[in-house]
């Protein structure tokens, strides 16, 4: 008999195994793959972005869906705590741009290795094979089944993530197991994923990356998110680091609702910009359009900007007129590209739903359905956006589980 059963050997299931061990308790953690939280070594380009270094309330202000499920999480374990216990670990951290907080060896895997390497120190056992059922008895978890076997276990804790990036081992065998015990698993949606649009010309641009530009996300006429950075242009519309920040926002996709518009110049007010567009022009006055403009745009984007302005790509340069490069200018400062959908789940790197918070209860994150089962991670219906947020919901959850198992 184990006292603690873990399920998924990610970054959730890992923490709460360090910390059940360190309580004391024997823990057991099954993996169905062979090598510990494989998604947590591709995070962050293979950076792993560990948390946020910014207070709670930050944090909450992050989590667009179920914020307050977190309260009592993160009163609990903080993102303080959580540089505290990797850089005791012996992983040194350090802070960037956004409070985003990574290792100064700037190596995913040295975070997972930090968390094998405690593991194996405090006897946690690992078994990789797929639990396929959650054991009850009188509305209590009493063990799992996996491979055939039966294990024993009063505590079992469901930490398998979601369904993005299934090739790490994320096929959604926690929503599986959940439900199969009367557990509600919400709409599953991609988040924090590349964008299609219906545009032909990003397909025409597919390989740019545009750096330093700023992208607004436009829902209507409101702008629900803005930030500066990189993004690429790519055979089905957009993504990179912008898009796939931008894409957390979206809640209700619908056509011709929501579309970006790039600021491809950001640095330059309007008036700025016109004189340098005027200092282009003065150079190259009898020159075509199309052939005027190289020093100002990457050579994919101009074709597809001439276009968009109107003005003709043979049009000798003296004869444009001031209000013609009056709405040049203003195209290179707000650059559209209308937003169709989503790419595929498995594009993505988080899940956008899973086990509802409703039947949890925040302050253990045992199940108000089954006695002795608990949820912690990307399973559980909160997610939040790019920043290291989303590490922290798995790292506050899954020690709030080990507290209370």
């Amino acid at each position: 008999m184990t006292d603690v059963i873990i399920v998924g050997g990610g970054a959730a299931g890992c923490f709460a195994a360090v910390h059940a061990a360190r309580f004391g308790k024997s823990v057991l953690l099954f993996e169905k793959n062979e090598k510990l939280g494989r998604k947590l070594r591709i995070t962050g380009k293979g950076r792993c972005n560990v948390t946020n270094n910014s207070s709670s309330d930050e944090h909450m202000k992050n989590i667009p869906v179920n914020p307050r499920f977190m309260y009592s999480s993160f009163a609990s374990f903080d993102a303080e705590c959580t540089m505290s216990f990797f850089e005791e670990l012996g992983v040194p951290l350090k802070t960037e741009r956004g409070n985003r907080v990574f290792p100064v060896s700037d190596n995913a895997n040295d975070i997972a290795d930090a968390l094998a390497k405690e593991m194996k120190k405090l006897g946690v056992k690992v078994i990789n094979r797929r639990v396929t059922k959650i054991l009850t008895e009188n509305g209590a978890v009493c063990g799992v089944k996996a491979g055939g076997e039966q294990y024993p276990s009063a505590a079992v804790l469901i930490a398998c993530g979601g369904k993005s990036y299934p090739a790490t081992g994320s096929t959604g065998d926690g929503y599986m197991l959940a439900e199969a015990l009367g557990h509600t698993v919400t709409e599953l949606k991609p988040s924090l994923v590349p964008l299609t649009s219906p545009d032909k010309f990003c397909a025409e641009m597919m390989g740019l990356s545009l750096r330093n530009v700023t992208v607004d996300l436009m829902d209507g006429k409101k702008c629900i998110y803005s930030e500066m950075g990189e993004m690429l242009f790519t055979h089905f519309g957009v993504s990179g680091p912008l898009v796939l920040s931008a894409s957390s926002h979206i809640r209700d996709m619908a056509p011709d609702r929501y579309r970006l518009i790039i600021d491809l110049k950001p640095a330059l007010s309007p008036e700025q910009l016109d004189a340098r567009i005027q200092r282009d022009f003065a150079e190259n006055l009898n020159r075509d359009f199309q052939n005027g403009i190289r020093k100002l745009l990457p050579a994919k984007l101009i074709p597809v900007a001439v276009r968009l302005s109107g003005i003709a790509p043979e049009q000798k340069i003296n004869g444009i007129t001031k209000e013609q490069r009056r709405k040049f200018g203003e195209l290179i400062k707000a650059f559209p590209v209308r937003i169709s959908g989503f790419r595929p789940i498995d594009e993505a790197i988080i899940t956008s739903g899973g086990i509802s918070a409703k039947e949890i209860d925040p302050g253990t994150m045992e199940s108000k359905l089954v006695s002795g089962l608990y949820f912690a991670g990307e399973v559980i219906d909160v997610d939040a956006y790019t920043g290291g947020f989303n590490l922290q919901i798995a790292f506050s959850t899954a020690y709030t589980a080990a507290v209370n198992m």
